[in-house]
């Protein structure tokens, strides 16, 4: 065997995070027909299989080909959590000695899974559990669309063994997608992919801290629904809650939000405004009256988040009467509001609470005292699995 050969032995590629275009060129560079990526992408998304021995419209020969040359490796669950009100959360390990959180969140016919696309998160944003433990690495596509493949799995979804479980995908877990851009792109696209998940694409949603530059592009990649982390009705509150807002303010913000889902060719569509209440720093009656003017003639529906406590963070839950009286301001001005139910506390799956675990290449862990993680239990459970 020649040094190519054995290079291409020790480095196999792995087929689950590869989009339909990737995988097709796969199968051409080896001399087979693209219809055998339609074939693989139906075998790994639909039916969960991994094993190359069980394709069985694949042949023989091509089977023991691809497992000289591939692999399908989805990523491993180290712990998962089942909460009382029916969330689920997945501990996953990636490389590097880290691990992100999934959460599955059921709401009656509607299941939402809360999908992870970095490890930690660059931005600081200061109400977020994520941002304190710092960033280690972007999570390549396997890792993430392999996120939803577990949650699938884990219900009977996969293989018609059950119901559809996971309805939706939010790209809301730990990270910003947007800095992750080829990876989140690819993974929702295998999300709405007919040999796939086949999502629609109203259910599968990316959300963004302000990212400019990568969300003026995302319509030429793209056509998921959009949600803006907004969570302030002026740039001076912004800048303390959202640090990237200093880079890109609110109005460039909402200009490149509004290109996007103009853009789109299901001119329906509303952009969704994340706005987390915090008590007594943007709950005040004046901040929704301001968040009304901020977003007039702008297509948006506003989905207001309670505040979920964490530790090193000084913030306070949002009172009932605050977030009543705030709703009712932004809907007597015209806005469909919702209020997001806060689901998973038991298990530290609330938005905002994601920790998984971290090795802390931005050194931000220290400055909040922390061993490059957040949680004590998530130490314990890396260390036991390792």
């Amino acid at each position: 065997m020649n040094q190519t050969e054995d290079a291409v032995v020790a480095e196999p590629v792995n087929l689950m995070g590869l989009s339909e275009a990737k995988l097709i060129a796969f199968f051409e560079s080896i001399g087979e027909k693209k219809f055998r990526a339609t074939q693989v992408l139906k075998w790994i998304h639909q039916f969960g299989v991994i094993e190359f021995d069980e394709m069985s419209n694949i042949s023989k020969v091509l089977r023991e080909k691809l497992k000289k040359i591939a692999v399908i490796h989805p990523p491993h669950v180290i712990k998962q959590w089942d909460s009382v009100d029916g969330t689920r959360k997945f501990l996953i390990e990636v490389s590097g000695g880290n691990a992100v959180e999934t959460v599955f969140i059921p709401d009656g016919e509607r299941g939402t899974l809360c999908v992870s696309s970095q490890v930690g998160c660059s931005l600081d944003c200061s109400f977020c559990a994520t941002g304190k433990q710092g960033f280690n690495r972007d999570l390549t596509c396997a890792e993430i669309i392999g996120q939803v493949w577990i949650a699938a799995k884990s219900f009977g979804q996969l293989a018609e063994k059950g119901p559809r479980k996971v309805t939706n995908v939010v790209m809301m877990g730990m990270g910003e997608p947007l800095l992750n851009f080829d990876n989140s792109v690819d993974a929702m696209n295998l999300m709405m992919h007919d040999n796939c998940y086949g999502l629609s694409k109203r259910r599968v949603t990316l959300s963004t801290s302000g990212v400019v530059p990568m969300l003026d592009k995302l319509g030429d990649y793209t056509d998921a629904c959009l949600a803006i982390s907004l969570h302030a009705p002026n740039d001076a509150l912004r800048n303390e809650l959202v640090p990237i807002n200093k880079k890109y303010p609110i109005a460039m913000l909402l200009a490149s939000a509004e290109r996007y889902i103009t853009g789109l060719p299901d001119n329906r569509r509303k952009i969704t405004i994340e706005y987390t209440l915090i008590d007594h720093v943007n709950d005040r009656p004046e901040h929704a009256e301001e968040l009304a003017v901020l977003l007039k003639d702008i297509p948006v529906k506003i989905n207001l988040i309670p505040f979920n406590p964490f530790n090193l963070s000084n913030y306070k839950r949002v009172s009932n009467n605050a977030l009543r009286r705030f709703q009712t301001i932004l809907v007597e001005a015209g806005y469909t509001t919702t209020v997001r139910t806060t689901r998973g506390e038991d298990i530290d799956a609330a938005c905002g609470q994601l920790a998984g675990a971290v090795n802390d290449k931005t050194r931000r862990s220290e400055r909040y005292g922390l061993p490059g993680v957040v949680s004590e239990d998530v130490v314990k459970i890396m260390s036991h699995s390792s």
